[in-house]
């Protein structure tokens, strides 16, 4: 019989198609928002493919944190921590110090990187470990691709077909992340079971003259096919930002802004704005670039284009830009909607715009 942990983080998430960058703190701005609980699905997600599995029993906290998700399940478990009102870091790591003191051989945890940094605080490298990535931003390389690939990584452990790497620990200063300032620190490391393509690399930043000269080709191009009279969904990151400096315009660095006819028609919008924004719109188009070595193009820190705003956009009007050093460290690229449907739509070959009037073609996986 082996003895696994298995915790979650409830509010983790919410505050991505609200435009919060992060839950820290917010929840219940986040709650006035309109925003919804991403963990507790996610989380049947995983236990909906992992199955019924045999000699095993799963330690959890009480309620939303475990119980409430595992009960109705065909699996034994046991409740080894009560939380009690709204649960907060000190539940998470008092649920560690149970799992450690009842020797459980692995921890599944389901969160983002500031529940990872928190478990990497209380254990190190003691107890291999599996995130399900159910966060905003998951630059931590502790993460399964999805909540499928957790179980996927799971099964094999309990097969005994695991091998383990160290794993980054990542995270970001969310207060200057909402200002718009990217501070991202290496916090420690997990031991975390490895199979390549369902674990996800650690978030890489790329520099140098000719990175910048790249954005500039692309922001170029990008400016001047822009000038068709649609509404453009440009999402986060250093090379879209660019494309706002080349039209004048000043866009956040690390949210969602709208631009139309060169003009910054809202900046920092959440899911319900944009929703707003579209629905009168006869040409509406998303521009996007994947996370450096990630390679996520949707689900990592830009759900508010969710997948309700994909569906009414639509495939086709999808613009993807990247430079070239970018997508030769990026094998492919991945999505990850929380829609398993819209994935498989929007898996398969795509052009990805690299320069100026020159693109490459990539895949886009969905795991």
């Amino acid at each position: 019989m082996k003895t696994l942990g298995f915790l979650v983080n409830p509010i983790s998430g919410m505050g991505g198609s609200v435009g919060l960058k992060g839950t820290d703190g917010l929840y219940e701005k986040a709650l006035e928002l309109g925003a919804e609980k991403v963990s507790k699905k996610r989380a049947e997600v995983f236990f909906e493919s992992l199955g019924k599995v045999k000699d095993v029993k799963f330690l959890v906290p009480s309620g939303e944190m475990g119980e409430d998700l595992i009960k109705n399940k065909e699996l034994e478990y046991e409740v080894v921590y009560t939380v009690k009102g709204l649960t907060s870091r000190d539940d998470t790591l008092k649920t560690i110090e149970e799992f450690k003191k009842r020797k459980v051989e692995l921890i599944i945890f389901c969160g983002g990187d500031g529940t990872a940094r928190d478990i990497c605080e209380a254990i190190g490298k003691d107890i291999p470990v599996i995130g399900m990535p159910a966060g905003v931003k998951m630059f931590s390389s502790v993460f399964a691709i999805n909540p499928k690939a957790a179980s996927d990584i799971l099964k094999a452990f309990l097969e005994g077909n695991s091998k383990y790497k160290d794993s980054d620990v990542l995270d970001i200063d969310e207060e200057s992340y909402r200002a718009d300032k990217f501070k991202m620190k290496l916090y420690g490391y997990l031991k975390t079971p490895y199979i390549p393509n369902l674990v996800q690399d650690a978030k890489a930043l790329f520099e140098g003259h000719d990175e910048e000269m790249a954005k500039d080709g692309i922001a170029v191009f990008a400016s001047e096919f822009m000038s068709d009279g649609s509404l453009y969904i440009v999402g986060a990151g250093s090379t879209t930002a660019k494309i706002a400096e080349v039209m004048g315009l000043k866009k956040t660095m690390l949210g969602v802004d709208l631009i139309k006819d060169e003009k910054l028609i809202a900046s920092d919008v959440n899911e319900k704005a944009i929703l707003e924004y579209i629905k009168d719109e006869k040409s509406v188009k998303i521009i996007v670039s994947p996370i450096g070595a990630q390679g996520f193009v949707f689900g990592r820190g830009n759900q508010q284009i969710s997948s309700q705003v994909l569906r009414k956009v639509g495939k086709d009007n999808i613009i993807i830009i990247a430079t070239p050093q970018k997508l030769e460290n990026t094998p492919f690229l991945l999505v990850d909607t929380g829609d398993d449907e819209l994935d498989k739509e929007l898996s398969g070959k795509t052009l990805v715009v690299c320069a100026y009037r020159m693109a490459q073609r990539k895949e886009i996986r969905k795991d």
